[in-house]
């Protein structure tokens, strides 16, 4: 895109209440009680835990470390927010009862009345878009910013599929490119265990997006004409475990940033990595997961590039504290908080205590 057209597109932007003003006694850090979806136990019919995001907030509030007070409420992208990447077809599309059942794998809500699938599936879904678009602003303001939900990367401008059914990633590197001067390139670093499609397909010829994606090779989607767009791509093997997973994570997130200098880098944190995830297929430990994130945001801040954080895949009750965990590990670094920048302590990570990890080893991180 010539710097012509990236002014043009500017000009073209529609009035938002996602970009506001956030008091500076607030963490960047964005959630709303609205994202989470509870609906006649339907919601239980997929493996996901549709109320995870709740309960990351509830164990960062046993932990003092934030208030109702000091987090920033979410709003829901309105449709005009959402046309900004998707076809007007697609969200038409939307209101068909069957489709969303199909995006969200729970098939019995396709004998539901639109209004409800609306009101209890996908008006969450959309609050956690606005979270995610309204955390981009927040990163490049802060220097890093935590969604507590989205990273739904399997969706794109005109198709959702696997609980995915709006194109936040993408929606908030193209409110980037559109309304704030100075940002004309973004990495994605997609760390879910499943391919990143969405963004892929809708990125696929846009030079000012690189997209690093680690995932399962052998697990949902297996999209060959997505993977096109991928610039660092490593696919895993079954059960991969916490030495080579971190070994490579660490290793590529250099690679990736030392081969361009992006304004914003998007982290896709899925937690499906987990040994024992029924989707993912993958053998991380719970310290892998904390390390894992405390290794991209090290590589961020060695490169003095904004960095947020979306929550994404992730299918076992016990992910949610594994997320508020790692929160905690990113703050005592000095990596994200009020501190965020002071010295960091030692890590609270026991990474020799990790079943992937043998005695007398030691992991070539940090």
């Amino acid at each position: 895109m010539s710097q012509k057209e990236a002014t043009q597109e500017k000009k073209c932007s529609h009035r938002t209440e996602l970009y506001i003003e956030v008091p500076p006694t607030c963490l960047p850090i964005v959630y709303s009680p609205e994202y989470n979806i509870s609906f006649m136990g339907l919601e239980k019919l997929h493996p996901f835990d549709a109320g995870k995001w709740g309960k990351v907030i509830h164990f960062l509030k046993e932990e003092q470390f934030i208030t109702d007070a000091n987090i920033v409420e979410a709003r829901e992208a309105t449709e005009e927010d959402l046309l900004v990447v998707h076809t007007k077809r697609y969200l038409n599309r939307l209101k068909w009862s069957l489709v969303v059942a199909t995006i969200t794998e729970i098939p019995p809500l396709l004998f539901l009345p639109n209004f409800l699938v609306q009101r209890k599936v996908l008006r969450p879904l959309r609050t956690q878009t606005g979270g995610t678009i309204m955390a981009g602003k927040l990163a490049i303001d802060r220097g890093w910013a935590i969604n507590v939900g989205g990273g739904f990367h399997h969706c794109s401008s005109d198709k959702g599929g696997g609980f995915c059914a709006y194109a936040d990633i993408t929606l908030a590197i193209k409110f980037l490119f559109e309304r704030v001067e100075g940002v004309s390139k973004a990495t994605i670093i997609d760390l879910d265990a499943h391919q990143g499609n969405g963004h892929e397909r809708d990125f696929l010829d846009d030079r000012r997006v690189y997209i690093m994606d680690v995932y399962n090779r052998y697990i949902y989607p297996g999209d060959g004409y997505a993977k096109r767009a991928i610039k660092r791509k490593v696919e895993l093997d079954w059960g991969t475990e916490d030495q080579e997973y971190l070994q490579k994570v660490e290793l590529h997130s250099e690679g990736a940033l030392n081969e361009t200098r992006p304004d914003i880098i998007i982290y896709n944190a899925g937690t499906d990595i987990l040994d024992g995830d029924p989707l993912g297929g993958l053998a991380i430990s719970p310290q892998g997961i904390v390390k894992r994130d405390e290794i991209v945001f090290r590589a961020a801040r060695r490169h003095g590039v904004p960095i947020l954080m979306v929550t994404s895949g992730g299918y076992q009750k016990k992910t949610a504290r594994i997320i508020a965990d790692s929160i905690l590990n990113l703050h005592r670094q000095g990596l994200v908080g009020g501190g965020a920048g002071d010295e960091a302590g030692p890590s609270l990570v026991p990474l020799m205590m990790n079943k992937s990890v043998s005695a007398g080893q030691t992991l070539s991180v940090l």
